[in-house]
């Protein structure tokens, strides 16, 4: 009994909200990865993280951040005036306005997260410092007095 309980206590931390405790070794690892990669390529929307809430997105081309409500009522006003889409070579239309909805919704959940990502970097570090074995010290040889 006791060894199913703990199973599900095992299983119960590992589906809970990601913490720096309930990451493994490499786990740690590849989420400082992660973050330090996020703070390279993602470097110019770092700076907006506070708006990146999931209700925005960082607009790389104008390096600034959209509503997505303020977003989705622009792509349908494409539509409706039948406004050029470079990148499809014809009209806006509604599958294309719905494409782009969907892709910066999953956009702004993305930046989202990876904001949180950031913010842990230090945390997971001084987490991975602690789980790392420590070398034994070799004692220093006693001075005769």
């Amino acid at each position: 009994m006791r060894f199913a309980c703990s199973t599900i206590a095992l299983v119960l931390i590992l589906a809970s909200p990601v913490h720096a405790e309930s990451f493994t070794f490499n786990e740690l690892k590849a989420k400082i990865f992660d973050a330090r990669m996020a703070l390279k390529t993602f470097v110019g929307g770092l700076r907006f993280c506070k708006e990146l809430d999931g209700t925005n997105f960082y607009y790389q081309p104008r390096n600034r951040v959209l509503n997505l409500e303020e977003y989705h009522q622009s792509l349908d006003n494409l539509v409706k005036a039948q406004v050029f889409n470079p990148e499809k070579r014809r009209p806006w239309n509604a599958e294309d306005a719905n494409q782009r909805w969907e892709q910066v919704k999953k956009q702004a959940l993305e930046e989202k997260e990876t904001c949180k990502l950031v913010a842990l970097l230090p945390e997971l570090e001084k987490r991975l410092e602690e789980l790392q074995p420590k070398p034994d010290k070799p004692e220093e040889p006693k001075k005769a007095e």
